[in-house]
């Protein structure tokens, strides 16, 4: 049964079925695509290859069925984000969480995931601040500024990922099960091209709807906004750097604050506003100040942005030891990668090879350098063929 894997992946792609259909060159209807999406009929080899094709996926991978679950905790987006876009999001974090799952059972099979989802009761926004707390006393992070958000989540078994999307979308949590409902990962989601300070900023609060069960009549996005805050900034180790009363702050205060937090102006106009180092009125003032000074999208001193490497670095491990193909490889990461990584597995594969087999390759090679030499500059007859040879 073919049907939740292809609207996976159709969706993941952005297409409809009429697009789909098009795609395929009319060899089956748009109510042919929906049949086989509900199961009420399946492709025949012709089409599920040409499908395969289209999607660039394999045919087995659409013959599989999904391997986890994706709870989608919290969707922090503008009311004008269709629902296909949403769903076109949701499906492209299923897949690659599903490949991350793979890699992560591949190296860590034996590892628990004891991450605390939802643990945090938040009853006050208060309580969203203890809980930030109380995570960073989990993870041994101390009251210091946290160097790298992105360092700290992989390194506590949440991944996260960066999506191509539109400004409609600001960030996602999810937790990743398997079956029988076991929790083995958390997944943190934000979108790429933002500053630095942003960027942290989205990834703590996303965090917070991790980590946080709101009681009802809390706004979680509040308690994930005040937890974020607490998160990056603890408040004894903040008031103890701003003072815990202040009637007037200085821009470069505040670009100096932005270096060692790494926070945006606004967020730490925020967070001392929660704390109530300033007033309320003393913060809107900022706030006006902020917009005529134009800083609301475009703030100065803009920090780099961290980049996820787990994937990255368990992708082409994987591919070093030949653990995944080179296109499977290609496609978790989105580009193409250098074959010169598996040259050792060549060539102990090579040397397995008998004796007679081993001399026909390099002979075979030494052939084919000698036709590409004379072609390209009229050069000499290649020689040497065992020296050549390229494992």
């Amino acid at each position: 049964m073919i049907g939740q894997r292809l609207k996976q992946v159709r969706l993941a792609r952005g297409l409809s079925l009429d697009e789909l259909a098009a795609h395929l060159g009319g060899i089956v209807t748009k109510q042919a695509l929906s049949k086989y999406e509900i199961g009420k009929s399946q492709p025949s080899s012709p089409v599920l290859a040409r499908l395969a094709e289209t999607l660039e996926v394999k045919m087995a991978y659409l013959l599989s069925e999904p391997t986890i679950s994706v709870d989608f905790i919290a969707y922090r987006k503008k009311a004008s984000m269709s629902v296909k876009e949403q769903e076109q999001l949701k499906s492209r974090i299923g897949q690659q969480m599903e490949d991350r799952i793979r890699l992560q059972e591949i190296f860590s099979p034996d590892a628990a995931f004891i991450f605390p989802l939802q643990e945090y009761t938040v009853s006050t926004l208060e309580d969203a601040e203890t809980a930030a707390l109380q995570l960073r006393g989990k993870l041994q992070l101390g009251s210091d500024p946290i160097g790298s958000m992105v360092t700290t989540l992989e390194t506590s078994g949440v991944h996260v990922l960066e999506v191509d999307a539109s400004d409609k979308f600001d960030g996602i949590s999810a937790i990743i099960r398997k079956s029988g409902g076991m929790a083995v990962a958390g997944a943190v989601v934000t979108r790429q091209g933002l500053p630095g300070e942003r960027q942290r900023l989205n990834r703590a609060h996303e965090l917070g709807h991790l980590v946080l069960d709101v009681a009802e009549g809390v706004d979680e996005e509040k308690a994930a906004f005040r937890f974020a805050g607490a998160f990056l900034s603890p408040a004894d180790a903040f008031i103890q750097d701003v003072g815990a009363k202040r009637t007037s702050v200085s821009a470069n205060e505040l670009l100096t604050l932005k270096q060692k937090y790494g926070m945006s102006i606004q967020a730490l106009l925020y967070r001392m506003k929660s704390l109530s180092i300033i007033s309320d009125t003393y913060y809107t003032d900022w706030c006006i100040s902020i917009n005529r000074r134009g800083w609301k999208r475009d703030e100065p001193g803009q920090l780099p942005p961290e980049t996820p490497l787990w994937l990255r670095q368990h992708v082409l491990r994987a591919h070093a030891e030949g653990m995944v193909s080179t296109m499977e490889a290609e496609t978790m990461l989105g580009e193409k990668i250098n074959d010169e990584s598996l040259s050792l597995v060549k060539r102990r594969a090579f040397m397995k090879l008998p004796l007679s087999e081993r001399r026909r390759l390099m002979a075979e090679q030494a052939e084919q350098l000698a036709a590409h030499y004379e072609q390209d500059s009229g050069w000499r007859e290649v020689e040497g063929g065992e020296d050549i040879v390229e494992y």
